[in-house]
Order: C-alpha cells, then structure tokens, then sequence
C-alpha cells in the first residue's frame, strides 16, 4: 500500500481554525491531536470525541476538495482520527479513536487509519525506515503495529509503503439463497 500525506487549516465550528493532516492509507483520514479540541482521546466521553470528529470530518469535506492522485473515485473523506498526540518514536504505544462513515467507532485502531498515520509520522521526521510503532484503540484497548519498509511515490506525492499487523476474529457468517422462481433473484433498483 502507498500512503501520502498532507496538512490544511480548516474552521472547525465550536473549535475555530485547527491544522488538520490529511492521509491517505487505502482511504482519506483527516488527523489532529483530541487535545487541540480541548478533548483526551483517553479519557474524554466517546459520545464528545465522536461528536468532536465528526465535526472535523464535516469541516473538511466543506471546506477542502481532495484530490486522488490516481484514482478520482477515491478523493473522498473516509473519517477522523483523534489522537493523544504522541506521533514521535517511542515504545509505548500511542493511542487514538477512528471515527468513520456515518459517525461510527472502529473497534481496532483502524488499519488503513494506521497506514496513513505510519505514513505522516515518516514524512514529519518522527520514525525512521522499518520502525515499528504500536497503535491502541481507545474504545476497545485493541493494538496494531506498522512501519514504513520503502519510499515510494503516487502521483506528485512522496509516499511510503507501509507493513501494518494486528489480530482480526470472525464474528459472523452469511449464506445467500436464490431461487430460480424469484423475480427478483437478479435485484432490483428504486428511483
């Protein structure tokens, strides 16, 4: 996976002007510290971190038109990460919360949120090369580990490959049945 990444100032209502970073890891994240929404991503109520990035997410997709280097059906904004803000190297893991698609909370600490975090603290000089960071989920306590393996370019962007690992359970199966007399076995569309 390639990852890009990029900051803007956007005017958050309630919070004013913040610098957001823009990643991209598979999807468009907009990231900022909880802190500068006068929030703890570790201890704020998930309902004001929710209510917080979702917010920011709105801001963005508002006020700032993104751009897919290859593909244009990908020039959307995915969610918001909230962070503690602990984006330099360290042992310890760093914590944040993906708040995503319609104001929902990613169990895990977000795979293609972590790409694109791996790929802003790379190109901010934060971690070095096949350094490998752990990320917590603050809803579930969940952990992924990344690290940047290669430089790479997409499109105009200096980019990164990113390796991210962590564990994933089922949780659930589906059989679909059709049969022959259903008219309509083949969907249908409403307009």
């Amino acid at each position: 996976m390639t990852i890009f990444s990029f900051y803007v100032i956007v005017d958050v209502p309630g919070h004013g002007k913040v610098v957001v970073d823009i990643g991209y890891g598979g999807a468009f994240y907009a990231f900022l510290s909880a802190e500068r929404l006068g929030l703890d991503v570790c201890s704020s109520a998930t309902k004001d971190l929710v209510d917080a990035a979702s917010a920011v997410t709105e801001a963005v997709k508002r006020q700032f038109k993104l751009h897919h280097p290859d593909s244009e059906e990908l020039a959307f904004l995915y969610g918001t990460i909230l962070t503690d803000g602990k984006d330099a190297f360290n042992e310890e893991p760093t914590t944040n919360i993906c708040v995503f698609a319609d104001a929902q909370v990613d169990r895990s600490p977000t795979g293609s949120g972590v790409t694109a975090r791996i790929a802003l603290q790379y190109h901010k000089g934060l971690i070095q090369m096949n350094q490998t960071r752990t990320f917590r989920s603050s809803s579930t306590g969940s952990l992924f580990t990344g690290k940047a393996v290669k430089e790479a370019k997409c499109g105009d962007y200096n980019a990164v490959v990113v390796e991210v690992s962590g564990e994933a359970f089922y949780t659930g199966t589906a059989t679909f049945v059709v049969e022959e007399e259903d008219p309509l076995k083949y969907g249908f569309s409403v307009k």
